[in-house]
């Protein structure tokens, strides 16, 4: 069953207090109620109940006030061992461990197929003169996502997965996007439980794309699940990273590792064989194969972290993968639904106030509540677009301290935070920018127009 916070704070205070008096173990036939009582409490148990009364503590909290007062394992521990959590109930709780967390991943995680018309053309006998024609042929390219979003009762998803995954150069269609694209879920990996997608929109430039699936019986009467999303921004070094993919198209598999570097920016070939675009990434060391592109990468518990995309390839490298952090994908996704569902429009759009950044000074430092280390920027303007909003509010030189969108407020102690949350914008929102000049604090406001956002391809 379920435990509250009172319930988890009683037992985090029977923990302390059998510390105090020289109780140690389970079983020892004390309740925390003889416990207080040993200690000096003066009342009856319904009394001493009422008086633990307050506001909702986080687990995260408990465990951390347990560590302080001498416990040595690690939150998992501390929840089946003190708790009596079970890994059903941890997973439901989202604090689930890397077996339940992974079990409730792979429910949310697909294997996608598409398939492309494409010509060639053929040149007949000595240096071409004996004739020749033009063929058509079909290409399929394999790749995975993750759902989203999912309504089981209409049998509706969005489906998150990589731009190159549904994108083919040398495709027959307009937009070089496949128009024949397959999703199969987790256990029902044959062509008998294709189910069909279509192309909602999507980013070369953030290699994300959107697929939606409408109707479908088969997803109204499986065990599909939505994707859980962790906030990419509070990855460190070391977090485990796991990869559900289809990988070499054979179907779901998962690998495992950790985050090697937490952001970084790569430049690739983009998919249309031309192109030269710079992503920023998590660098991985899970194995990452053909077929992963568009999965999810996942954290401990379960929760999404990254959109698998990129692997270097080299006999002197050994397991350097990439993946797309989870924030910027769902930044993408969002945009892509509210922007282009039900529209002509296929790309997203991103606020450009006209400022261009740059990282002044950057530390590592200890964070002692969380038992990570961190990397904590300090972000200024570097320059100022002339026409653009910015132009004659902001100054260069003023280092950002935060910038609100609407009623969320995002704190700027890592350059790429500025430039991501720019994607969460839309037309009629007030963007407010938080700066320090000279020393002293100021803001800036803006309300965006359709001249403030610019088209992503």
């Amino acid at each position: 069953m379920k435990k509250s916070a009172l319930f988890i704070l009683l037992i985090l205070l029977c923990l302390l207090l059998a510390s105090c008096i020289g109780v140690t173990g389970k079983g020892d036939g004390l309740s925390a109620y003889d416990i207080a009582v040993a200690n000096g409490y003066q009342g009856d148990e319904t009394s001493w109940l009422e008086s633990l009364k307050g506001e909702d503590l986080s687990v995260s909290a408990i465990y951390a006030a347990a560590c302080e007062a001498g416990y040595e394992g690690d939150l998992l521990s501390f929840l089946r061992e003190y708790l009596s959590y079970d890994d059903g109930e941890l997973a439901q709780a989202g604090i689930a461990p890397t077996s339940a967390g992974i079990s409730q991943s792979l429910l949310s995680s697909v294997s996608i197929t598409c398939s492309f018309q494409y010509q060639v053309t053929s040149y007949g006998g000595w240096f071409g003169m004996g004739g020749g024609g033009t063929t058509t042929r079909q290409a399929q390219q394999s790749g995975s996502g993750v759902i989203y979003r999912l309504d089981k009762e209409k049998g509706d998803a969005y489906i998150i997965t990589n731009y190159h995954v549904v994108y083919y150069y040398a495709s027959l269609t307009e937009n070089k996007i496949s128009d024949q694209i397959k999703v199969y879920l987790y256990g029902s990996e044959n062509e008998v439980n294709a189910i069909d997608a279509t192309y909602v929109g999507g980013s070369m430039n953030y290699d994300i794309a959107v697929l939606k699936i409408e109707g479908s019986e088969k997803l109204k009467n499986s065990s599909a699940l939505a994707v859980s999303v962790s906030d990419s921004n509070l990855l460190t070094v070391g977090d485990t990273a796991i990869a559900i993919g289809n990988a070499e198209g054979e179907g779901i598999s998962v690998t495992r590792g950790v985050v090697s570097v937490d952001s970084e920016y790569i430049q690739m070939q983009a998919c249309d064989n031309v192109s030269i675009v710079s992503y920023r990434l998590l660098r991985v060391d899970t194995a990452i194969n053909s077929g992963n592109s568009g999965g999810g990468l996942f954290s401990e518990d379960g929760s999404l972290i990254g959109i698998v995309n990129a692997k270097i390839t080299s006999s002197s490298v050994e397991n350097i993968g990439y993946a797309i952090p989870s924030n910027i994908a769902t930044y993408v996704a969002d945009n892509i639904i509210e922007t282009c569902n039900g529209t002509t429009i296929t790309s997203p759009k991103k606020c450009m106030l006209g400022i261009s950044l740059e990282v002044s000074d950057s530390s590592a430092y200890y964070d002692a509540e969380t038992k990570t280390t961190r990397i904590r920027e300090t972000v200024s303007l570097n320059g100022i677009t002339s026409g653009k909003p910015a132009d004659g509010v902001l100054k260069t030189c003023d280092v950002i301290t935060a910038i609100k969108i609407g009623d969320v407020t995002y704190k700027i102690d890592r350059s790429f935070i500025a430039v991501d949350v720019m994607l969460t914008c839309r037309v009629g929102d007030t963007v407010t920018v938080y700066y320090t000049r000279g020393g002293e604090p100021g803001s800036a406001t803006f309300i965006l127009d359709e001249t403030s956002l610019v088209t992503v391809n």
